[in-house]
């Protein structure tokens, strides 16, 4: 693919962590069915009912992937007519609480990344060299409290100038996906209007933020042939590696 996706006056970039830049998709996935089928087989058998698990493929990318951590706890046990206190970001893990659930996945998250090394996804990582080069201004946008973590050991925290995580956004009060507010503040921190700014994502939520947001270019990274749902979602362009973004002479 030649760079024609670049034209239009961009100026910045602004990707999405989890499933973009870095494999760690699959860990949050895997804590999350982790932490909401214990959670699900206790008070099923305090309710006297049937155990239905958490889906890591429908539950996962319908309820909480590319949401901020609490309100993706909240949109999943909402699916299934499960009202809990929210509590507050201070409630310890063991707490049956909104927050008290997702900061029991927080440290599940934590644990696997004190231990496992990240992968990054090789085409993501050469097109961001690439785009570093032509000078475009880059940001990570990230659901994630543990981005600069992740970031960190995968080693490319200093390829983006701007981060925007979920720490930021509970500081500013910013809503999370698919409210585009975390991509506009992105945009703002790098002073680019939003529609000379490409956002790159792979949840649904993520895309309808980048639509909502009136960016110039949203691009859907389907890695797990959900090309159709991120192009109904809002995707101007749909790729299944960020590589073929690149010209095909830097491609290999």
């Amino acid at each position: 693919m030649n760079a024609d996706w670049l034209q239009g006056n961009i100026e910045a970039v602004l990707f999405d962590l989890d499933g973009v830049l870095t494999a760690t998709a699959k860990i949050h996935a895997i804590c999350w069915k982790r932490m909401f089928d214990a959670y699900l087989k206790r008070r099923a058998a305090l309710h006297n009912e049937s155990f239905s698990p958490f889906d890591t493929e429908t539950d996962y990318k319908a309820y909480v992937d590319g949401k901020l951590r609490y309100d993706g706890v909240a949109s999943f046990l909402q699916s299934r007519g499960i009202e809990l206190p929210h509590g507050t970001p201070d409630d310890d893990p063991d707490q049956e609480t909104v927050c008290g659930l997702g900061n029991r996945k927080d440290r599940m998250v934590g644990e696997i990344l004190a231990s496992e090394t990240v992968e990054v996804f090789e085409g993501s990582i050469r097109l961001v060299h690439w785009l570093k080069r032509r000078s475009m201004r880059m940001a990570v946008v990230s659901a994630s409290k543990n981005c600069g973590a992740v970031l960190a050991a995968a080693g490319i925290t200093d390829l983006f100038e701007v981060r925007v995580d979920g720490v930021v956004a509970e500081r500013m009060n910013l809503p999370g996906k698919p409210a585009p507010d975390t991509f506009l503040h992105a945009a703002g921190m790098l002073k680019v209007a939003p529609e000379r700014a490409v956002v790159v994502e792979d949840a649904m939520a993520g895309v309808e933020a980048g639509r909502s947001g009136g960016f110039g270019l949203v691009v859907g990274v389907a890695r797990h042939g959900n090309a159709d749902a991120l192009r109904a979602s809002g995707a101007d362009l749909v790729v299944s590696d960020l590589g073929e973004l690149l010209p095909e002479s830097e491609q290999f």
